[in-house]
């Protein structure tokens, strides 16, 4: 898929350093219900991949932002943001996801 790499993709360390620096991006969980009731990233905005088109109506509003897309590994976040991108939205995604952002040991 040529669109997703063209995706930036980013370290744990460097999502939470610009989430704490800017108010320009916005962290998206794109995982099953399920699984986020397991845990999830504080302040993250939840959507899981096989809604996004559908539900992407309620990302309107952050448009003008970074949508920044994470899963539990990194794959379905790509398409997730692939699919954001189609649509118009600046987005990137979060290398390795919250299973490698937990292993940092970031926390919330």
């Amino acid at each position: 898929m040529w669109i997703a790499r063209s995706i930036p993709s980013y370290s744990p360390a460097e999502v939470k350093e610009k989430l704490r620096n800017s108010h320009d991006a916005i962290l998206l969980d794109v995982r099953t219900n399920a699984e986020r009731t397991l845990g999830h990233i504080q302040g993250s905005l939840h959507i899981p991949l096989h809604n996004i088109v559908r539900q992407s109506d309620s990302l309107e509003k952050y448009r003008g932002k970074e949508i920044i897309c994470y899963c539990q590994s990194g794959n379905r976040s790509v398409s997730a943001a692939a699919r954001l991108k189609k649509l118009g939205f600046t987005v990137a995604n979060v290398q390795g996801g919250i299973g490698e952002w937990n292993f940092q040991q970031l926390g919330n």
